[in-house]
């Protein structure tokens, strides 16, 4: 019973975030057929939009930032199971976009509209490009355990996770955190960018350029001085840009 539950577990939180995940593309793409993205959802005041929907944001970047600290996972263990923490972690992401999407109010005033359709066809392209490198990114140091089915599966077969070895394959070679960049290029890549798209795409980078400073302490007392001179090498979000000495 405890291995059916914790790979129903494991595989639903993996399936909800990826729901959720499919529906940020549509969200920030504008996609017409979905009931609320970007530039639709609930209408009122200016003002009003701007504080609920930096709310909506500022919920996602605590739940995000916090549940992935060390401290927290510490004490949160007791109460979950290790082999079920990221599925947890990652269900809980899930529903935070979900809370974000449903309450969204859009702010339509325009900030820029590019009317070549060739450039708007190349644009796109980059937008898609942006999530192409966040999903090839996840593959590339280990998917399943970034969402949390490797650690159900080991749990399932009792056989522990090897220690993870520091790895640098494609984009981390050129820059330390290719994930963030990719949601960077598909976040401001837009042909038609809106008030409450530019707001959106302005606070969630900060969000994100802050989330780096703790993930890189993170990886740097993990890994120690290789992690270190990882950051000598390597840019942090472009190549050669944002080197730590």
């Amino acid at each position: 019973m405890r291995s059916l539950f914790l790979g129903i577990y494991a595989t639903a939180s993996y399936a909800a975030f990826f729901v959720a995940f499919v529906y940020f593309v549509g969200f920030l793409a504008g996609f017409p057929a979905l009931p609320t993205h970007i530039d639709k959802g609930l209408e009122v005041s200016t003002l009003t939009a701007v504080v609920v929907d930096l709310a909506l944001i500022a919920l996602f970047g605590i739940q995000h930032s916090v549940m992935a600290r060390p401290a927290f996972k510490e004490v949160w263990t007791r109460t979950v199971p290790p082999a079920i923490e990221r599925s947890t972690y990652c269900l809980f992401s899930a529903l935070a976009l979900g809370v974000l999407y449903a309450f969204w109010h859009p702010i339509p005033a325009p900030v820029w509209q590019v009317a070549d359709p060739n450039l708007r066809l190349a644009i796109w392209a980059l937008f898609l490009t942006g999530f192409a490198i966040v999903f090839v990114s996840t593959w590339l140091i280990s998917h399943f355990e970034l969402f949390g089915l490797a650690q159900a599966w080991s749990s399932i077969r009792n056989r522990p996770l090897p220690p993870k070895p520091f790895m640098t394959p494609l984009f981390y070679k050129a820059v330390r955190h290719p994930i963030y960049l990719g949601f960077f290029i598909a976040m401001w890549a837009t042909p038609d960018m809106t008030m409450g798209h530019l707001l959106f795409a302005a606070s969630m980078t900060v969000y994100l350029l802050i989330g780096i400073r703790y993930e890189e302490r993170d990886l740097k007392g993990h890994f120690g001085g290789t992690y270190v001179e990882y950051q000598a090498r390597v840019g942090m979000i472009l190549p050669g840009i944002g080197k730590r000495g």
